[in-house]
């Protein structure tokens, strides 16, 4: 018996999947669910945060709502500069490497943790498996494109949301990465995981916050902000909350107020807009209702852009680039950065309920299977 247990351990792939920040947790929810109801008795999966997202509305409430098991480890990283997010990260990720010794890590998108988990697990000739990989803004002068760049660069698994991802890792120098791994580098196609899980959280996801906030489907317009070019920069902050101020005299626009845009409206004082509409930060399913209930939205997110797009809403980007080219390409979505022209011009437009077409971009909802098995027929 004893020796029969021994040899069902030895055959157990052992993953580690890092996350840290809200769209990670959507993210490995999907991959989380397909290990346990489809390779539970091939894999362990085990489930690290940074604490990147530390905040019980922008954190603990997503692990309770997606129904995913706490993360074995809470590294408690915090806020911090980016150096300081990353290096803490790592040197506690290493740990972790050390203590669970694992088959392979699971990275998932562009966030400090997953640069620091792609260098901990490089430095222990640990594969890296990169979810959402080959995302390109091509604005080096963003941290999320230092991070995407780098962790591609180390990765051994590169599953890609789109085929545009595909044709942006055509550069990489494959030949080098394999002696680094001692994989054979593998790129696929594989679909979008938050689209995954969209299709499977919407019908979960209650009406009940439209009536809470007392506004009607399709009469109304969601915004969120939240990135740091946008918040940290009190020129573009401002414009941005000014046009958004004047355009709700139009529509009522919601805002979920992000902890960071929050704090840098108090450092830099930014009084709040009289007419736009902020409220608390929403739980996932609740936003997931407001993107569907919402008329169109307006966001920095890279994840809102691409549930709007799930959703079939136009999208206003507070952004002059985006990784999801295709959706822009297609007219589903408007580049207008902090130009307070360019967010009146695209909002007025999409007030006038013009038409558009959402093609299947980003797989056929089945992604996150096609990742699992992936990876365990390579590591078994």
């Amino acid at each position: 018996m004893f020796a029969f247990f021994v040899l069902t351990l030895r055959f157990m792939i052992k993953i580690v999947s890092v996350v840290g920040a809200r769209p990670q947790f959507i993210k490995a929810a999907s991959l989380s669910r397909i290990f346990k109801s489809n390779f539970a008795n091939k894999v362990e999966e085990i489930l690290v945060h940074t604490g990147q997202h530390y905040d019980t509305k922008m954190s603990d409430v997503f692990f309770n709502e997606l129904e995913i098991e706490k993360p074995r480890y809470n590294l408690g990283v915090g806020s911090g500069s980016h150096a300081h997010q990353t290096g803490e990260a790592l040197v506690q990720l290493e740990r972790v490497l050390q203590d669970e010794n694992p088959d392979a890590m699971i990275v998932f998108g562009d966030t400090n943790a997953t640069l620091a988990g792609a260098l901990a697990a490089s430095k222990m000739k640990i594969p890296i498996a990169h979810v959402e990989s080959g995302l390109r803004s091509f604005n080096m002068k963003m941290p999320e494109e230092v991070n995407r760049v780098i962790t591609d660069s180390l990765s051994s698994f590169l599953f890609c949301p789109t085929e545009q991802a595909v044709r942006n890792l055509k550069h990489l120098d494959f030949d080098t990465k394999k002696k680094v791994s001692g994989l054979n580098p593998l790129v696929l196609n594989v679909g979008d995981v938050m689209f995954d899980t969209s299709l499977f959280y919407r019908q979960k996801a209650s009406r009940s916050i439209l009536d809470v906030l007392e506004i009607k489907e399709g009469q109304f317009v969601l915004a969120t902000m939240h990135r740091d070019f946008n918040t940290d920069n009190k020129e573009r902050l401002s414009t941005i909350l000014k046009a958004l101020d004047e355009l709700s005299l139009l529509i009522p626009i919601i805002l979920p107020l992000h902890p960071r845009t929050k704090s840098k409206m108090d450092e830099m004082k930014i009084p709040a807009p009289k007419n736009l509409r902020f409220i608390e930060p929403v739980s996932y399913l609740q936003m997931l209702a407001l993107e569907d209930g919402a008329k169109f939205i307006v966001t920095d997110s890279g994840g809102v852009q691409k549930e709007a797009f799930f959703f079939e809403k136009p999208t206003l980007i507070l952004r002059h680039e985006t990784e999801w080219t295709e959706i822009v390409d297609n007219g589903n979505a408007f580049l207008c950065d902090a130009d307070t022209f360019k967010i009146k011009q695209a909002f007025s437009y999409l007030l006038e309920n013009p038409s558009f077409t959402y093609p299947s971009f980003y797989g056929k909802g089945n992604a996150a299977e096609l990742i699992c098995k992936t990876l365990v027929d390579h590591l078994s």
